[in-house]
């Protein structure tokens, strides 16, 4: 069933205005009618069935059924800092990331990230990614919208964090894997350079705020793959992609 983000509040029985994205998408691109079903979701972990009304050329209605506030949330807390990266490789990696279970988005500016804005394009870049993010929730079945954090130094993004995360970074020449390591007992902050990878200031910043250089393996993984894999790596560790009966 087709997935919409509509901010609330909302309630049952409402009729809503179809948002213009959505209506665009749902009517000239799906070609749904009068009658067709959707769900909605509220971004904050609301969400409910809705039936289409009142379908015109520009506009069209949701009429909301029973709100319930499933649970489709990773149990791991994590932080992803990402090092901006250029174009359709940020957007792979916050598309994914959300797909993954992400908490929380921290995109970082570093010394040899490509990407240099000034403050109008970055907040043009803020909104565009916010749309990634929005798309990825509705494909991914997720309910809650990950905050995506303002963009920041690296320098800050290290140290704005609680003392109790489990503070993760892939560094060339790390011997340390991830099932090494105990089981995170709060959250968990994962730092991924950009194209070049830090650099070597970076890095023993990094591991003197407390990140612990792990590796994925004898490769060098893109800026686009690394957070990615790991995300994914930390969901079978530790998240909700170990089986559910402990016996299977």
């Amino acid at each position: 069933m087709s997935r919409v983000y509509l901010p609330g509040p909302w309630a049952e029985g409402q009729t809503l205005p179809l948002p213009e994205p959505a209506h665009r998408h749902l009517i000239q691109v799906l070609r749904l009618r009068d009658g067709d079903s959707v769900a909605v979701f509220d971004g904050v972990g609301h969400e409910a069935p809705a039936r289409l009304t009142d379908i015109g050329k520009r506009s069209g209605n949701l009429q909301l059924g029973a709100v319930t506030t499933p649970n489709r949330e990773s149990p791991l807390d994590i932080t992803l800092l990402q090092c901006v990266s250029k174009g359709d490789r940020m957007d792979y990696t916050l598309q994914k990331a959300v797909e993954l279970g992400v908490t929380r988005i921290q995109p970082l500016r570093s010394e040899r990230s490509v990407v240099k804005l000034d403050a109008e394009r970055w907040e043009k870049k803020r909104l565009h990614w916010e749309g990634v993010i929005v798309s990825a929730c509705e494909q991914s079945g997720r309910t809650r919208l990950p905050p995506l954090l303002p963009v920041t130094d690296l320098e800050s993004g290290l140290t704005d964090l609680p003392a109790d995360r489990l503070k993760l970074t892939l560094l060339p020449g790390a011997t340390t894997s991830l099932r090494q390591l105990p089981a995170p007992t709060a959250g968990i902050a994962l730092l991924i350079g950009p194209e070049g990878g830090l650099s070597s200031a970076e890095a023993a910043r990094a591991q003197a705020a407390g990140f612990v250089a792990v590796h994925l393996g004898p490769r060098i993984l893109r800026t686009e793959t690394a957070g990615v894999a790991t995300l994914a790596a930390l969901q079978a560790l530790w998240g909700d992609w170990q089986p559910t009966d402990k016996t299977a």
